[in-house]
């Protein structure tokens, strides 16, 4: 799937990024690439492969759950401007 500079440009203003626009066309190239290399992955034949959360048959080593360090809430609060039953309080943003 190849990507037109304009396509780029239009993609960076809706996510708010700053494109020089003696890079788009770089952007656009590596851009194109990245989803040509995903449909070649989409095309591989995944029939009868169970799903893995990691490619090594190796159990993760855990450690105790142990606290290792002190409830220190109440210095940490004396910092914030409100605080109010032990919560921090924020300004209202959605209403």
């Amino acid at each position: 799937m190849a990507l037109k500079p304009e396509d780029v440009a239009a993609i960076a203003h809706l996510a708010r990024l700053e494109i020089r626009d003696e890079d788009v066309s770089s952007y656009a190239d590596n851009l194109s690439r990245i989803l040509d290399f995903v449909q070649q992955l989409e095309r591989a034949d995944t029939e009868g492969v169970a799903p893995m959360a990691h490619p090594l048959a190796m159990s993760q080593r855990l450690r105790a759950d142990e606290v290792t360090e002190q409830d220190q809430r109440e210095r940490f609060q004396q910092n914030a401007p409100q605080v109010e039953a032990g919560l921090y309080l924020v300004p209202k943003v959605i209403e």
